[in-house]
């Protein structure tokens, strides 16, 4: 790990100095090496798949492991988008003259090294290191024990994209090993790493949370909301709420709670509650809610919510119903519960929208949209090194303005101070 370190910083110098042109040429011909390689990836992804359901590892994290076809030409996408997005680095803001004559402004400069730690995913071995190159970082890539052969592959086709345009091939580094003594080796390396970025489970974000010496970029929970508002377009209401719990269960930015206002709960509950039904979704609801639901949906599927449940991510075909008097409680409710991630509006009205995005305090508040659009690539940022739900220096999807820093930089002309 010292050796992985020491590597990652020399190398860091030396990417930060890259033109964005050969930064944008790494990133296509990493776009063009994975599409090149779908199938021995996928080969390599197979092993990964089968040691996982061997493991008795629960579905929704069997479908996190999948690399698809689909999957991968997002990744090479995501490069692509990346490549033809400007280049900030060394971009200079603020510039002014204050009275003493000198000129004063900020320069935008790569972090350093960053650390990224991640479950599952291997697809995120590509967001990560797309975004370090664009971003002119070098990174050390921890990845989950379960996706270690596809992580392999996907790492040897960035260093082989970086060596090609004759970038240090160790600003992408893979941890090749899945003991866990090495995560805390690289969470005190300080000395070499300038940020940690853990991605995963409550626990991984907890503990490097607590044992880090450098600071974290992290999200704990995805609990997303989406309140259906009265008034409100109920087609519209039925199929973002259906796509932002259905679509795909397992992500961060899949929404767990449903709200639904009074006025509309008699007409919206009992459609989306038959949807939920067919599709085998478990409900766990509020008394009102429930009373509503049982109209269209079974009793196996339908369950009385407690406490925790507004709290809770699920990660599975299970949704939190609750009934609100309006907009306030709405707002009330999910400031109290949600993890801070994405929540969403469904309304006619223009002054509850605006008003639950002022007073909502989540990373990506929105409106008349599925809460699944909480994702970097969707945003246009090319890629995401993971979803802040912090309030510094980054805060929701994290693209390459995330992974940079601001210094100051000061212009005079023989101006000494008094």
């Amino acid at each position: 790990m010292l050796t992985i370190g020491f590597n990652a910083k020399q190398a860091s110098s030396l990417i930060a100095k890259a033109n964005a042109a050969t930064k944008n040429k790494a990133l296509m011909a990493l776009a063009r090496l994975l599409r090149e390689h779908v199938e021995p990836l996928q080969a390599d992804n197979a092993r990964d798949l089968e040691r996982a359901r061997a493991a008795g590892l629960a579905e929704p994290m069997v479908d996190r492991l999948k690399l698809t076809p689909a999957a991968i030409e997002t990744c090479a996408q995501g490069c692509e988008q990346l490549a033809a997005m400007p280049d900030i680095i060394g971009e200079i803001v603020g510039m002014k003259q204050v009275p003493s004559g000198i000129r004063v402004g900020q320069m935008r400069v790569p972090i350093g090294v960053f650390g990224m730690i991640y479950e599952s995913r291997p697809n995120v071995t590509i967001e990560a290191a797309s975004l370090s190159i664009k971003s002119g970082n070098a990174c050390i890539l921890r990845g989950g024990s379960e996706a270690i052969e596809s992580n392999k592959a996907l790492a040897k086709l960035v260093r082989k994209a970086l060596v090609e345009v004759g970038l240090p091939e160790n600003a992408v580094q893979l941890v090749p090993t899945t003991d866990r003594d090495a995560v805390g080796q690289l969470i005190t390396m300080s000395q070499f790493v300038d940020v940690i970025i853990p991605r995963g489970g409550k626990g991984l974000i907890e503990r490097i949370s607590a044992e880090a010496t450098m600071p974290v970029i992290k999200h704990l929970d995805g609990n997303c909301h989406t309140y259906v508002d009265d008034p409100c377009d109920l087609d519209l209401a039925l199929k973002v709420t259906d796509n932002a719990k259905t679509q795909k269960y397992s992500p961060c930015n899949a929404t767990e709670s449903l709200l639904v206002a009074r006025g509309v709960a008699g007409d919206f509950l009992p459609r989306i509650g038959a949807v939920f039904a067919a599709k085998g979704v478990e409900m766990r609801g509020c008394p009102d809610s429930l009373r509503l639901l049982a109209t269209v949906a079974p009793a196996t599927l339908l369950k009385e919510a407690t406490e925790a449940d507004w709290s809770e991510e699920y990660l599975a075909p299970v949704i939190s119903v609750k009934v609100v008097a309006g907009v306030d409680e709405a707002i009330a409710h999910i400031n109290q519960y949600s993890s801070h991630h994405t929540d969403a509006i469904l309304t006619n009205d223009h002054r509850h929208a605006q008003q639950f995005l002022r007073e909502v305090d989540s990373a990506s508040v929105m409106v008349n949209t599925s809460t699944r659009f909480a994702d970097g690539f969707e945003y246009g940022l090319g890629a995401e090194i993971g979803i802040s739900t912090d309030k510094f220096h980054a805060r929701g999807p994290v693209g390459v303005e995330g992974l940079t820093s601001l210094k100051y930089i000061v212009l005079g002309e023989g101006e000494v101070r008094g």
